[in-house]
């Protein structure tokens, strides 16, 4: 019962959160199936992977420096960081490999990073409310590890990993080589570095914990998380200039009318609205920042997939 009751206390707001993200793309939203998959990936191999690879290495530094404690404090400053955040991170890639085409911002990049890193927090909060909280000093336990970790500390891990996918969007929207290759590898040593950050503050006040210490590593958290936020927010606003310079043609063409044009812009496309409209308005979305990708890159694939979206357009012209 106590188990369950941490599953519910920790995936409900991890899947609030999800939910949060998904909708600041409000003009080409991510297949659900992806993000779904996205989010089970940390939830589950992540975090498997992640509990396996930190006791194996900490086990093997126990045993060359004779050390427990020192193995232990390598393994969350500096292994746990990189196992996580290298873990989280193959489900942005896969994504970005496997789903090329759905790959299309750095708020795409965004979103899938910061959902399979609520995916992973969900999974691993449920065991320290279980193990470190109640197991250790019952419901009073629970509750102040639930306070500190899901309260306070619910973006933690979605900011490390999504300057993974930041770096990967950037490969995708740029076309210089030094861009494309350094782009990745610095959007990685990023969520690397900001989550050892984070560990190596906590392990300090572990030793000399008083109010000013825990306050300081909750500004910088939250100072991450206002950088990300603010980020996304640039990334959104990049996709409406996007769509309102790239559809704009398309009333020319006869793909959309004028009408059309200024709901999309104005994001008429609410929860509310009929599947058939909303997936008009999607497409509308797409090829915008398809004809954006292809200004930049000149992609034969990227012109293909313009004039099927151009064709699937013509199809649901009926909305309005």
């Amino acid at each position: 019962m106590i188990l369950l009751l941490c599953i519910v206390l920790c995936f409900v707001p991890a899947l609030l959160c999800t939910q949060f993200i998904y909708n600041l793309d409000r003009y080409e939203q991510e297949p659900k199936a992806l993000v779904i998959g996205v989010f089970f990936w940390g939830a589950l191999v992540s975090t498997t992977g992640a509990i396996f690879w930190l006791f194996s290495l900490e086990a093997v530094f126990q045993k060359v420096t004779g050390s427990e404690k020192f193995a232990s404090l390598l393994g969350t400053a500096l292994f746990a960081p990189i196992i996580e955040e290298s873990l989280k991170g193959i489900a942005v890639l896969l994504v970005f490999l496997l789903f090329y085409q759905e790959f299309d911002s750095v708020l795409d990049g965004i979103v899938y990073a910061t959902v399979a890193a609520l995916g992973f927090a969900a999974t691993e909060n449920v065991l320290y409310l279980y193990f470190r909280g109640y197991k250790e000093d019952g419901l009073v336990g629970l509750g102040t590890i639930f306070f500190l970790r899901v309260i306070l500390g619910a973006w933690n891990h979605a900011v490390y990993t999504a300057f993974i996918g930041i770096g990967l969007a950037l490969v995708r929207l740029r076309s210089e080589t030094y861009i494309r290759f350094l782009a990745p590898i610095g959007g990685w040593i990023l969520a690397i570095f900001t989550h050892s950050l984070h560990n190596s503050m906590l392990l300090f006040l572990a030793e000399t914990f008083y109010m000013g210490k825990f306050t300081q590593v909750l500004l910088v958290d939250w100072f991450g998380w206002g950088v990300i936020f603010g980020i996304a927010l640039w990334a959104a606003a990049c996709e409406r200039k996007w769509i309102e310079i790239y559809l704009r043609e398309e009333i020319d063409l006869g793909t959309i009318t004028e009408r059309q044009y200024d709901l999309i812009c104005k994001q008429a496309h609410g929860s509310a609205v009929a599947w058939r409209k909303k997936r008009f308005y999607q497409l509308c979305g797409e090829l915008a920042l398809k004809k954006y990708q292809f200004q930049i890159k000149r992609e034969p694939a990227t012109l293909i997939l313009i004039e099927s979206l151009r064709k699937e357009l013509a199809a649901l012209a009926q909305v309005k």
